[in-house]
């Protein structure tokens, strides 16, 4: 009898991860059969990484210090498991195996970031002296194989490891004159690599490079206003790097607009994260408008000025003097300064409306009036990932694009990050740790609320998984896990699909 319940339970567990892996499988939620024929011919699928999380290699190949690299070293405090991304994953030594992933795959996509480090050690060009050549022939290396792949390159500039050299010179994004040194850099690269590189994003999650940076103080260069941060100011520095992360894009985009674009026909854009936020009282009119501040401060931070040139009303309300202001001639420039919007969704939250308090001393984490919950009436907005910030509710995906159609004039996105994570086990058998079926329950629903959002008229053209492999999570180190490939951390960085790799295998098969 044990004999036969046990064969029974190995065919029904063979059955269920077939149906997983084979493209064809049905959430749970009861969302109908999606495959890739269920999204336009010329839609984009693809996955995503950054330098600092992947490359490694922070000492070879001429590569300058970033934050990053003082961070981690210098405040492994900081750091969950006090790690750094010295080694991480190792891209730049194993490109070549990882592009035949990505092509076994079948994306048509990778999305990647140029370490200014690697190509600017000291982040200036300082006349051409400043450029390495062993980081120009390492991207050169990366783009041609993929390229030689049949894999489209989507190359972003600016994933959070801005140069050391830049930080103690001026203070990095609390000076304007990083616009003209992101532009430079900026310049280098266009003219190197957008021969074949025709997907172009300036910055990633300015957002959170300004809050988790100058607010929370939870990443790099870790300020804020509490003093266990390493200085800083929580109600002024937020809105000063983000006021010069905005205008350092303007003029890297009205660059490549003027002097590239017309011979190398490609596109630029810049990449924004944002939740969906749902009042938490039912019929408030102040947790509506709060949900709406909300949105404001995240996303309309960014999304406002790129669309009409300034700074959304509620923030210009409540932050008055502390908000910088853009010039008639800077507002002209910031002003539709994008091909198409990088979108990276996660999770959604409730938001309901608090008080202003006067008493307290500014600060960007109380300014927009609200508090944020994951649960109503004590039950959650959906299942938790292993970060505390994932709630899972595909709808919102939804419902920000439609949103992102109908206030911002549609314009042209991309679903540049999106994925879940579960905590590193490492007692886990490798073979236990591939079984991910709740990441493909994860894709698979906000690939139906994507379609979705498209039908109803959102200028969706491609999505990109969060993340290729499994990699050194900022705070988080190696503690969580993104990758849709697991990476063996004590068995020499060996790669290993799991089901959900196989899964979007089949789900991007072209029939």
């Amino acid at each position: 009898m044990n004999s036969m319940a046990n064969m029974l339970a190995l065919f029904v567990l063979s059955s269920f991860i077939f149906a997983f892996t084979n493209g064809s499988y049905i959430s749970s939620r009861g969302t109908p059969p999606l495959n890739r024929s269920c999204f336009p011919n010329d839609f984009v699928f693809g996955a995503g990484s950054s330098s600092y999380q992947f490359e490694g290699a922070a000492n070879e190949g001429g590569k300058g210090k970033s934050i990053w690299d003082t961070y981690t070293h210098n405040h492994s405090e900081r750091i969950i498991d006090g790690s750094n991304a010295d080694v991480t994953i190792d891209q730049y030594h194993r490109y070549k195996e990882d592009v035949q992933i990505i092509k076994a795959m079948n994306m048509d996509s990778y999305r990647f970031s140029i370490s200014w480090t690697r190509v600017l050690p000291k982040g200036k060009l300082d006349g051409g002296r400043g450029i390495n050549p062993e980081g120009i022939e390492y991207y050169n290396n990366l783009t041609n194989e993929l390229i030689a792949n049949g894999i489209k390159p989507l190359v972003t500039l600016f994933h959070w490891d801005l140069p050391q050299a830049l930080e103690d010179e001026y203070g990095g994004l609390l000076n304007s004159s990083i616009i003209d040194d992101f532009r430079d850099y900026a310049d280098l690269c266009f003219a190197t690599f957008g021969d074949r590189v025709k997907d172009w994003v300036t910055f990633n999650e300015p957002w959170m490079y300004s809050n988790g940076g100058y607010a929370l103080g939870t990443l790099a260069p870790g300020r804020c206003s509490d003093p266990t941060c390493l200085g800083g100011n929580s109600g002024t520095e937020p809105y000063t790097v983000t006021h010069n992360q905005i205008l350092a894009h303007a003029h890297a985009v009205r660059l490549y607009k003027t002097k590239y674009q017309p011979r190398q026909q490609g596109k630029i854009g810049i990449t924004l994260v944002s939740n969906w936020y749902l009042p938490l009282g039912d019929n408030s009119i102040e947790d509506d408008e709060a949900a709406r501040r909300a949105l404001d401060f995240q996303f309309g931070w960014y999304m406002d000025p790129l669309t009409n040139g300034n700074y959304p009303i509620n923030m210009q309300t409540i932050v008055q003097t502390r908000l910088p202001k853009f010039t008639a001639e800077e507002s002209l420039l910031v002003k539709d300064s994008f091909d198409f919007i990088g979108i990276n969704y996660y999770s959604s939250s409730y938001i309901n409306n608090v008080p202003a308090n006067a008493s307290a001393p500014p600060s960007y984490t109380t300014d927009p009036r609200t508090n944020t919950s994951f649960e109503k009436n004590g039950i959650p907005l959906g299942p938790r990932a292993a970060s505390f910030w994932i709630y899972v509710y595909p709808r919102g995906l939804r419902d920000l694009l439609l949103y992102i159609k109908d206030r911002y004039n549609n314009p042209v996105v991309y679903i540049h990050e999106n994925g879940m994570n579960e905590f590193n086990d490492p007692t886990l058998p490798v073979n236990e740790a591939l079984l991910d079926t709740y990441r493909i329950d994860y894709y698979y629903r906000h690939f139906y609320y994507m379609r979705y959002a498209i039908q109803a008229g959102a200028n969706v053209k491609g999505f990109y998984a969060w993340s290729l492999f499994d990699d050194f999570e900022w705070f988080n180190g190696f503690t969580v896990r993104f990758g849709l490939n697991f990476v063996d951390y004590k068995d020499g960085l060996k790669r290993y699909p799991k089901l959900s790799s196989q899964w979007y295998k089949n789900f991007l098969k072209r029939f």
